[in-house]
């Protein structure tokens, strides 16, 4: 197994993008508890951190090298500051564009990995874990499938009321990422939205997995966005359990994410 850290220039944000790679390229079968995912060539998964963190969260917090190990996939983790991996709207402050778009590009010409939507997924935790269902829904030809792990989906309060119940985000940041509250609904930064402009479009949509803790204060907005895939009958699993927003429980539904997906 291989791991380390790169940067490259990236267009859409205009600066030097941080990303940790583990890649299964040398791994001893003895370490494998499922020989199955050996037998197909490795997989491509795009692993988000959450708000305050950066692109090594998931290398010394989680369980990049075990699930890189164990499934067979080539784990690349950027580093996208606060921005919940939203465009901005102008060249600099593009953060889906950089993760849906400019980062599987490179990592394709650079590590011959996320070579077709069919064996590139997306996931991430708490502000990636809204990360990885908005860029599924917005580069759906990239992503087959994702997996939300305490997904901040805080959207739906934030366009009620303007802020975070929380407070975890002042409002001049609230109003700096999602725009104006009104509007947010409506607007390319709601999955809700996504999702029915995919289907109006014709587009393929990804597998969805979700899972949130019990005792997780953003337990309530999962409920109204799982209600949401209910109606629309989507393609996607819902898993809760007892647990809170920390690395006990993300690294743990990871696994049944990961499980679920790759049956």
């Amino acid at each position: 197994m291989a791991s380390g850290r790169m940067e490259f220039h990236a267009d859409t944000i205009m600066q030097h993008a941080n990303f940790t790679f583990v890649l299964p390229n040398d791994v001893e079968m003895a370490e494998v508890r499922d020989l199955r995912h050996y037998q197909r060539p490795a997989g491509s998964l795009i692993l988000l951190h959450g708000l305050t963190g950066t692109d090594t969260d998931w290398l010394f917090g989680g369980v990049a090298q075990q699930i890189a190990i164990q499934y067979n996939l080539a784990v690349f983790m950027p580093s996208a500051a606060n921005s919940f991996y939203l465009d901005r709207g102008y060249r600099g402050g593009n953060f889906a564009s950089f993760v849906g778009q400019e980062l599987p590009e490179y990592i394709r010409k650079v590590f011959g990995y996320c070579e077709s939507r069919e064996t590139t997924m997306i996931a991430g935790l708490s502000m990636g874990g809204f990360g990885a269902l908005h860029t599924a829904l917005a580069f759906p030809e990239h992503f087959s499938s994702c997996i939300a792990l305490s997904p901040a989906l805080a959207l739906y309060e934030i366009a009620e009321t303007g802020k975070r119940k929380d407070g975890v985000m002042p409002e001049k940041m609230i109003r700096d990422v999602f725009g104006d509250p009104e509007k947010l609904l409506e607007s390319e930064k709601n999955p809700e939205y996504l999702y029915r402009r995919c289907i109006k479009a014709g587009k393929p949509l990804p597998r969805i997995y979700m899972a949130i803790g019990t005792e997780d204060s953003l337990y309530d907005c999962n409920q109204r966005f799982r209600a949401f895939l209910e109606k629309e009958k989507a393609d996607f699993r819902y898993e809760d359990g007892p647990g809170r927003h920390d690395w006990f429980f993300w690294n743990e539904y990871i696994e049944k994410g990961l499980s679920w997906i790759l049956e």
